[in-house]
């Protein structure tokens, strides 16, 4: 794994940074980190989360996290740099947070010459993402639903460039998608939210979709390319086989 004084790991970790403040519709700040707040997707934790991206004081942290999503029923505290994670982790247990580790994967096989997906619109793609949340979140309401469909919407604040791409089957409905955030000035792109509707997993549509993706950033200059990923789950498997090494991870304290 990459340390985490490596150059090209720390621009992966600013690009991470950049994005969520552009993102978020306010923030919150303190030592060491600061709160990404979207009242419009309150239900939404991938939109309110707190970010420890410089060094902090870990005992102070639950208190700061406390603060500043007072307004929320949950916590999220995402914090990239694993000493850092290791130093708040006993503050977190102590306030009742449980942790899950996502990993951090860079691209390092060959860029394909062809992809095969295409842009989208977030219209495009509505009835796709409704039907796929229901199936992770089956107990989730129509309004949380809802919330997690149109946040894509903010995700357009949160790059110079973001595409929808999307594979389709043969009558133009979408098989498999996810998003593309690309930063030429800095080389580093993101790909995220890779996922195939049920009627159509195992067959090579989120091939497609990662292939084009991978395609679309090379071409657009950027030769740091990465993507997360559960720790614990199958699809990291399935990302080494196309070419990703895993380079760093980013600790995920949650509390409902």
């Amino acid at each position: 794994m990459t340390s985490a004084s490596d150059p090209e790991l720390r621009r992966i970790h600013g690009f991470l940074s950049d994005f969520t403040r552009r993102q978020a519709e306010r923030t919150v700040e303190f030592p060491g980190g600061f709160a990404a707040l979207d009242d419009t997707y309150a239900l939404s934790y991938g939109n309110n989360y707190v970010l420890v991206d410089g060094e902090t004081d870990p005992e102070a942290l639950p208190a700061r996290v406390d603060e500043a999503m007072a307004h929320l029923s949950h916590r999220a505290v995402y914090i990239p740099d694993t000493a850092t994670a290791e130093a708040c982790a006993g503050p977190l247990d102590r306030a009742g947070y449980a942790c899950k580790t996502v990993l951090v994967m860079r691209h390092d096989g060959p860029v394909p010459e062809l992809g095969g997906a295409r842009e989208v619109d977030l219209a495009t793609l509505r009835g796709a993402l409704t039907e796929s949340s229901r199936r992770f979140l089956p107990d989730a309401d129509d309004d949380v639903v809802r919330a997690l469909v149109e946040r894509r919407a903010a995700r357009r604040r949160g790059a110079d460039d973001v595409r929808f791409l999307a594979s389709h089957d043969e009558w133009g409905e979408p098989a498999s998608w996810a998003d593309l955030y690309v930063d030429p000035a800095s080389g580093v792109a993101q790909i995220e939210d890779l996922v195939t509707a049920e009627a159509y997993l195992g067959r090579g549509h989120a091939g497609v979709v990662l292939d084009t993706a991978l395609r679309m950033a090379a071409d657009a200059g950027c030769t740091t390319v990465f993507l997360t990923a559960l720790a614990d789950d199958w699809p990291r498997y399935w990302y080494e086989r196309r070419g990703f090494a895993t380079v760093g991870s980013i600790h995920c304290f949650e509390r409902v």
